[in-house]
């Protein structure tokens, strides 16, 4: 008898795109343990993200190949905040036994496709099967300047940015639980949660001008990164209520059904962009080389805790609101 080739041939559906490996080494040879977006051996940047069936993505509402764009960004966005170039990736697939043929090829195919127009070779993984799917993926990057951008690195005087707009992701969701109806009255909401779309090198970019604050992905909510990076520092954090770039999309649903769209805005997760300092005293991202959808929010001053100032003056403590799988 023959043996059982369903694995072999989804493995090389995998790998059908894969970028050629390159032999070359982290210029920077840097160490860093646990504690930032990603840890670093000797020059390499690593992170791990998982994406489980059910709680990260649902194919009754997404794609495959929305849900395994989504999974890439997550852990893309652990490197960027780094500032730093992702290169490899080991990558773990455990396949529903519940998923037609067509999924399971449409999975592989966007898995090998995903890697491969971001230049990321993949060098091994490990597939299986089980009651729900799941993605897992370690991805190593390079550092792009001797310094990597840390949560620890926000200083005194300090300005604070984020990039892109805040609240689609949460918004999406919420609409998708509550009222799927409608979903196609905010399809953008609807589109960036099942599959964000970031600016991957805005990280790089930063180091590559000099930026030597600190850094890190909007993942679990920016009241939570907030206070990640206030802890982290050392610092205390105020930020402006008019400030922040809630997404005007966010703002129009939210009057929809009556909502609070700064709710969306500060506490909702799977964001992706970043939040950073900056000390140059000139707006960096006016620059040719550091261009962008960036907006500055508040500032770094000596002491501890975050803070928000309300249009009315009032100034406020803002707690963190991480999401918690636990």
């Amino acid at each position: 008898m023959f043996p059982n080739l369903g694995e072999f041939n989804l493995v090389s559906k995998i790998l059908e795109n894969r970028v050629a490996l390159t032999e070359r080494s982290p210029q920077f040879r840097g160490w860093l343990p646990v504690g930032d977006d990603c840890a670093i051996f000797d020059g390499w940047l690593v992170t791990k993200d998982l994406s489980v069936e059910g709680t990260h993505f649902r194919l009754d509402w997404s794609s495959p190949e929305q849900a395994v764009e989504k999974h890439i960004v997550s852990n893309v966005s652990d490197i960027s905040s780094m500032g730093g170039r992702p290169r490899l990736a080991l990558f773990g697939l455990c396949v529903n036994k519940s998923w037609s043929a067509e999924v399971r090829d449409r999975v592989a195919k966007a898995v090998s496709e995903g890697f491969a127009k971001r230049g990321i070779t993949l060098i091994g993984g490990d597939t299986v099967a089980g009651e729900v799917g799941m993605f897992s993926t370690t991805l190593l990057g390079e550092q792009v300047a001797a310094t990597p951008l840390l949560r620890s690195s926000a200083k005194p005087g300090d300005s604070l940015y984020v990039t892109g707009t805040l609240g689609k992701s949460a918004a999406g969701l919420w609409l998708l639980m509550n009222h799927p109806e409608d979903a196609a009255e905010f399809p953008e909401l609807v589109r960036f949660h099942l599959c964000p779309e970031i600016d991957e090198s805005m990280g790089e970019r930063l180091v590559r001008v000099g930026v030597d604050g600190a850094c890190m992905d909007i993942s679990d909510g920016v009241s939570s990164e907030l206070n990640h990076l206030a802890l982290s520092s050392g610092v205390k954090i105020e930020i402006s209520e008019d400030l922040l770039p809630v997404d005007a999309e966010v703002c129009r649903m939210s009057r929809r059904y009556g909502l609070n769209p700064l709710d969306f805005a500060m506490n909702g997760g799977e964001e992706y962009g970043l939040l950073c300092s900056v000390s140059f005293k000139n707006d960096i991202f006016q620059l040719d080389s550091v261009p962008g959808d960036v907006t500055r929010i508040g500032s770094v001053s000596e002491g501890a805790g975050v803070f928000m100032a309300r249009p009315d003056g009032e100034k406020v403590s803002v707690n963190a609101q991480a999401w918690s799988h636990l």
